[in-house]
């Protein structure tokens, strides 16, 4: 056979023989199928034992297998091909995202891997690839099995080698190269010919290259195998990687003739050798790597190598008795964020976010992506709690300007949470969570901040815990009741409004008031359904008080700061009242000044959404949030409430008397409402009354009540004072 009938062949044919085998059953009819349409002929097999049995009956020239299947997996169906076929090439799908799997697949002889779900195109391509491979190999060994004794044929193979082929003399100098070198490296044959095999190592591999060659050991039957990194002509900083297998011949079996393409010294030869390029296959196993320790959008290394570094960390921090830190970060309002503009931009903050983070680190730092929106950071060698301190300050800073997408500007903070090695905390776990833990109580005070862990957090948790799972069980059974306190006119005495108040009769630990146990709705997210509750039932009693002869009754209803971020806040405001027929006129909602401050832009749209509705709006606890007053003029704002520490000191006479003076005063120039929370004196009331105050509420007419109590107060034209008053 001359070298010209030796042509590569085309694509791979139609009707090859190829085996599928998966225990999805619907996955193996869709893999089944794709390969039929393009005229393959196709074996299926639902089991890895099925696959074992049709390999006994039939030979195939390809085998798609799922890696995990149950019983018989793909790779005990691998090694049974290859003993009874050797000649099939293996594709290996599998959902596992483990490179140590796929590692293994490939070490056994895998040609390709196929990450589940399945591409169709990506499939057909490496289908068609591998079987085009396998038919240039048969060819291939179809031409050595033939020319064997042939020495034409035998060059014909060397120039015609998908791979670089060389010899070198004894003491390393290239005597003979093949012109594959060109296509794969850019020398031409006789550029490397006569000069040393080092000159195409990389400097970092020179050393480990030829000191294989030269071990004692080396043999025709014990051939060096290695991967090295070859530099490229023109581009001495560019590199690829290659396989190479060399060994000693003997010169007497090397014919000392010019007449073999490539270049060619004429020197005796010392070694033979084989350079095949596997720079795709080392891109590959690298990228599966960066998958497996890395989080594919940020780049940041993933929960899986954090503990990995931070495990190390540990290790050497109790050799050479050194402390370090471990912070545990959760961003503030990410998921308003998320939810409003979408996943997308969502995506974008994060990798934004992450920017701002790395450039607070020292070198040596890791920063990870825990997961959505968490991140943990590990500090290694740190003197004390200052070192944490000042970098847990420098990326709450770092989040004072706001994130630019496309035309928003968002603002996000960040809630930091801290353990340190050894004190609080000596395993890999312990430190993880209590950093956790710790981060919990930063967002508990306020968000955007930090806090470092104590012993006593732990007990809380443990007790947040048992909390959490009984306050589920309460909002599923109903349990909860809404108290009624009355806010009463100054002057008259008369009940113009109620402000409803949750309050939980726990089984165990009696009545809790909305201290004990708000936070934890608003942090297990229960708040949503905690609300919605609170308002249905005050919506109801309500209802019956104003179409009982109250027209004019008002209903206030705090609301917390994750419900009127909620892009479906203002919608699902208005559905309740519907749903129950209360008059929008009838309610006021009260919210904090923090919660407008957070982002003024978008909560002024909701709240004039709802005032357009004749809904009145009110600051609650107004005087402790922002001093900023821009957003009174700027805001549908009705009434402002007095938080009851400046109407505590109304009796001490301190400074807090002069904040409520200006509050008043304010509030009569802005036309505003005023009602004055925690009046429980006759000297409060009195005081208040001569500032002009409209309304007050609190211990002097009395605690809030349940709705059975309500009725009655509303018929009385002046409330008298409680005796707890």
């Amino acid at each position: 056979m001359t070298p010209e009938q030796l042509s590569a062949p085309s694509s791979p044919a139609r009707q090859s023989r190829v085996l599928v085998a998966d225990d999805d059953p619907r996955l193996l009819n869709m893999l089944a199928d794709l390969l039929r349409e393009r005229g393959f002929d196709v074996t299926e097999a639902n089991s890895g034992q099925a696959a074992i049995d049709a390999s006994a009956r039939r030979s195939f020239e390809l085998a798609l297998l799922g890696l995990d299947m149950p019983g018989v997996d793909g790779f005990k169906v691998m090694s049974e091909l290859q003993q009874a076929q050797p000649d099939c090439g293996v594709i290996v799908t599998s959902g596992e995202t483990s490179f140590r799997n796929v590692s293994r697949a490939l070490r056994r002889g895998a040609l390709d891997y196929i990450r589940k779900p399945v591409d169709p195109e990506e499939l057909l391509s490496i289908v068609e690839g591998v079987l085009g491979k396998q038919s240039l190999i048969r060819a291939h060994d179809m031409v050595q099995s033939r020319l064997e004794s042939s020495e034409s044929l035998h060059r014909y193979i060397v120039n015609t080698s998908p791979d670089i082929v060389f010899m070198l003399d004894e003491h390393g100098y290239i005597c003979f190269i093949n012109n594959k070198v060109e296509a794969l490296l850019g020398y031409r044959p006789e550029e490397l010919c006569g000069k040393h095999f080092r000159d195409m190592l990389d400097d970092g591999d020179a050393a480990r290259g030829l000191h294989a060659l030269q071990a004692p050991d080396i043999s025709p039957d014990n051939p060096r195998v290695l991967e090295v990194r070859l530099k490229t002509r023109g581009n001495r900083a560019t590199t690829r990687d290659f396989e190479i297998t060399a060994f000693p011949v003997d010169p007497q079996t090397w014919p000392h003739t010019g007449e073999t393409r490539g270049g060619y010294t004429g020197k005796p030869a010392r070694y033979y050798g084989i350079a095949r390029d596997v720079t795709e296959r080392k891109e590959a196993e690298a990228f599966i790597n960066f998958q497996a320790y890395h989080d594919l959008l940020t780049h940041l290394p993933n929960r899986t190598l954090f503990k990995d570094r931070l495990e190390l960390a540990i290790t050497h921090a109790r050799g050479d008795f050194q402390k370090l830190a471990v912070m545990f970060l959760d961003l503030d309002r990410f998921k308003v964020i998320n939810d409003t503009l979408g996943h997308a931009m969502g995506d974008r903050l994060l990798q934004a976010v992450t920017q701002r983070l790395e450039h607070c680190l020292r070198k040596g730092d890791t920063l990870s992506r825990f997961g959505g929106d968490e991140f943990t950071l590990l500090l290694p060698c740190i003197h004390g709690m200052d070192d944490t301190r000042q970098i847990a300050l420098k990326m709450i800073q770092a989040f004072q300007t706001p994130f630019r997408l496309d035309d928003h500007d968002v603002f996000v903070g960040v809630s930091i949470g801290i353990a340190i090695y050894p004190d609080t905390g000596e395993t890999m776990d312990l430190l993880i969570q209590n950093a956790d833990i710790a981060m919990y109580h930063a967002k508990a005070n306020g968000k955007d901040g930090y806090c470092f862990y104590s012993d006593t957090m732990s007990i809380n948790s443990a007790n947040r815990l048992s909390l959490e799972r009984d306050l589920r069980l309460a909002l599923d059974r109903r349990e909860l009741m809404v108290c009624y306190q009355p806010q009463v006119c100054a002057s008259s005495g008369r009940v113009l409004g109620l402000e409803a108040l949750v309050r939980w009769q726990h089984p165990e630990r009696g009545l809790l008031y909305p201290r004990d146990f708000l936070p934890l709705a608003e942090e297990t997210g229960l708040i949503g359904k905690l609300s919605q509750q609170v308002l249905d039932q005050a919506c109801h009693d309500a209802g019956l008080w104003i179409r009982d002869g109250h027209p004019d009754l008002r209903l206030a209803v705090n609301l917390s700061p994750s419900q009127v971020e909620h892009p479906q806040f203002v919608k699902t405001l208005l559905e309740q009242l519907q749903t129950h027929r209360f008059p929008a006129a009838n309610l006021e909602i009260e919210i904090t000044e923090n919660v407008i401050m957070n982002d003024l832009d978008q909560i002024s749209r909701k709240l004039q959404d709802l005032a357009d509705t004749g809904i009145r709006i009110a600051i609650d606890d107004f005087g402790t949030g922002y001093s900023s007053l821009n957003y009174l003029h700027r805001l549908p704002i009705h009434t402002l409430k007095v938080d009851q520490s400046f109407v505590r000191s109304i009796r001490s006479r301190d400074d807090g008397v002069c904040i409520v003076n200006a509050i008043i005063a304010m509030a009569h120039g802005l036309k505003l409402e005023i009602v004055a929370e925690g009046v429980e004196t006759d000297e409060q009331l009195h005081y208040l009354k001569r500032l002009g105050c409209h309304q007050v509420q609190g211990f002097y007419y009395g605690p809030a009540v349940p709705a059975a109590e309500i009725a009655p107060l509303l018929n009385i034209s002046k409330l008298p004072p409680s005796r707890t008053g």
